[in-house]
């Protein structure tokens, strides 16, 4: 199944506006939620096929959310790839013990991103 629609979740109006350039100059359709409530609303009524999640959010944080996604079972396929400033390793590790697909570091590298995505279609 090839990516076309992607929902970038980030608490900084900045980033999703990054993410977003990125991610439409290539082709794909994207929506945008502040949190992580927003996001979970988004997921239910557009169906996105790749979730790019920040880590650090007010409320629930990009952890805590992508365990919400994977334990339902109408959204646990749905791939989810981290985005955070956290660089460290056990971030990473961390983040694919929650569910996630992959793992991305800020400031984010636009062919990195794209190279990530198509390793899951």
């Amino acid at each position: 199944m090839r990516i076309k629609k992607v929902l970038v979740v980030d608490d900084s109006p900045t980033d999703r506006y990054v993410l977003t350039s990125i991610l439409e100059q290539n082709g794909f359709s994207v929506e945008t939620a502040g949190s992580g409530d927003e996001a979970l609303q988004k997921i239910r009524e557009d169906k996105p096929e790749l979730v790019l999640l920040d880590v650090v959010m007010p409320g629930k944080n990009g952890y805590q959310i992508t365990r919400q996604i994977v334990r339902d079972p109408s959204t646990r396929d749905l791939p989810i790839m981290m985005c955070s400033v956290k660089a460290q390793e056990t971030d990473r590790i961390w983040a694919l013990c929650q569910g996630a697909c992959d793992y991305i570091v800020k400031p984010v590298d636009p062919e990195e991103l794209l190279a990530k995505i198509q390793a899951l279609e």
